[in-house]
């Protein structure tokens, strides 16, 4: 626009001029106009000359304005573009130095791959010499049966009987050089292992993920158990079994004269009556609040769930906390848990402990007793209970039944919880672990179950009377 206003007033201009020009001459061809008419005439020219060039200039001044605002938009785009393309040069840097990186991986990765090969080649033909010599020792000992054979028959000349030694000789010198190859084989499975184990860690750095072999997760103490723990497997097939009279508890019915483990009948005071299973051990008899054995049955369940149980008594159930409270609010209990890892090794733990009911949301307090493998739950401390559905204590704001599923007396969220998910040995990945039934001391490493069972016995049998 500023540029088509200077050429407006420039058109003008140049109209004025003509149209001067034009007076000049007419004046000067007729010569009748007076001298001072033409001057002011000429001064009439000046003025819009003037005029005109003045609007030219502001026309002028517009457009440098207007083109310097361009050009510090221009300058403006371009500093944005800059940093922008700056920007970009360092992420792509950093792109080049993952790709680096993980270049470097992928060589290791395939050296050590080679190395395998080299390995497995090396195993074969080390069996291929192996089988080779068993097929050599099979025909002598084949030729040694033979002369046996006439021996059992004929006396054996000298010859004959240093021959034989020779053949004695041999075998044994074989027997060796068999166990010197199979020896070999052991070492060489040995590398191999390792080196299947430094690929599993660099494909672990590769994907971001921690990978762990949960079957190496053993209990490291080699302590002795007082007593035998056994985690039998029962039938699917629940049979109750109803004894004369109604028994507050487990061990009540032991001192009535059942002696054998079973699902049974039970009548807590100013309780209505319900099953539960009672194992017989130990010279008594213990009331099972929970049983896990294979993971068949998932402990992922809703607070309800949890307070009336689930389950079915003869193989993994959650005996309910109302039944649980309605059973200790009678006396003092012992709380007896007993593991089992994924070498079967077995441990136990018990606990002076108190329940509270419903209106405490089941409220947990321990006080450890005795046991054989370290303290994983806080003792003297007030621990509510928590479903995914119902979270009472939110801890840091991280919820844990919704991250490690299952209800429990969760505290700092990773103690223990032996109601979460069942993780078999060949499950990878710390969710998955961390999601598993475990273990977990307060200095120490996870423990991962392959079995738990919780159960309660009374300290004071005259209570019962």
């Amino acid at each position: 626009s500023g540029a088509e206003n200077m050429k407006t007033i420039l058109v003008f201009v140049c109209i004025a001029l003509s149209a001067g020009a034009e007076k000049d001459y007419s004046s000067f061809d007729s010569a009748a106009s007076p001298e001072t008419k033409s001057r002011f005439a000429m001064l009439d020219d000046v003025r819009i000359l003037a005029n005109g060039l003045l609007q030219l200039g502001h026309g002028l001044k517009d457009f440098v304005h207007k083109t310097k605002g361009q050009m510090n938009d221009i300058f403006q785009k371009l500093y944005i573009f800059d940093k922008s393309f700056y920007e970009l040069s360092l992420q792509t840097s950093e792109i080049k130095e993952e790709e680096e990186q993980l270049r470097q991986t992928t060589a290791r990765l395939q050296i050590n791959n080679e190395e395998i090969k080299n390995l497995s080649q090396e195993m074969n033909s080390k069996i291929e010499d192996l089988i080779q010599n068993k097929i050599q020792l099979q025909e002598k000992v084949w030729g040694l049966e033979d002369k046996v054979t006439k021996l059992a028959i004929i006396q054996p000349s000298a010859q004959e009987t240093k021959e034989i030694s020779s053949l004695k000789a041999f075998v044994e010198e074989q027997d060796n050089h068999i166990k010197q190859l199979l020896k070999i084989v052991e070492d060489q499975h040995v590398q191999l292992d390792r080196q299947h184990n430094q690929i599993m860690e660099l494909e672990d750095k590769l994907n971001h993920i921690e990978l762990q072999e949960l079957a190496e997760n053993s209990f490291t103490e080699e302590l002795t158990e007082p007593e035998a723990i056994s985690f039998p497997v029962h039938n699917t097939t629940a049979v109750t079994n109803k004894s004369e009279g109604a028994a507050p508890d487990c061990t009540a019915l032991y001192s009535s004269g059942v002696r054998s483990s079973g699902v049974y009948t039970i009548k807590p005071n100013g309780s209505e009556p319900f099953s539960v299973y009672c194992e017989m051990k130990f010279g008594s008899s213990w009331t099972v609040i929970q049983n896990r054995v294979d993971g068949s049955l998932d402990f992922n369940q809703t607070w309800d769930a949890y307070s009336n149980g689930f389950g079915d008594l003869n193989g993994e159930f959650w005996l309910g906390l109302n039944k649980s409270y309605s059973i200790t609010k009678q006396g003092d209990y012992i709380l007896r848990v007993e593991l089992q890892d994924w070498k079967d090794n077995k441990r136990f733990v018990e606990y002076a402990f108190s329940l509270g009911g419903p209106e405490t949301n089941y409220t947990l307090q321990l006080s450890r007793v005795s046991g054989s493998i370290p303290n994983a739950l806080p003792e003297q401390t007030e621990l509510r209970f928590s479903t995914p559905d119902r979270d009472v204590d939110v801890i840091f704001n991280f919820n844990c039944p919704e991250n490690y599923l299952g209800g429990w007396w969760h505290s700092e969220c990773e103690e223990t919880n032996l109601n979460g998910k069942y993780v078999t040995p060949r499950s990878r990945g710390r969710l998955d672990r961390r999601k598993g039934l475990y273990w977990k001391p307060k200095k120490g490493r996870y423990y991962l179950l392959k079995s738990t069972k919780i159960m309660i016995h009374p300290t004071d049998l005259k209570s019962f009377d």
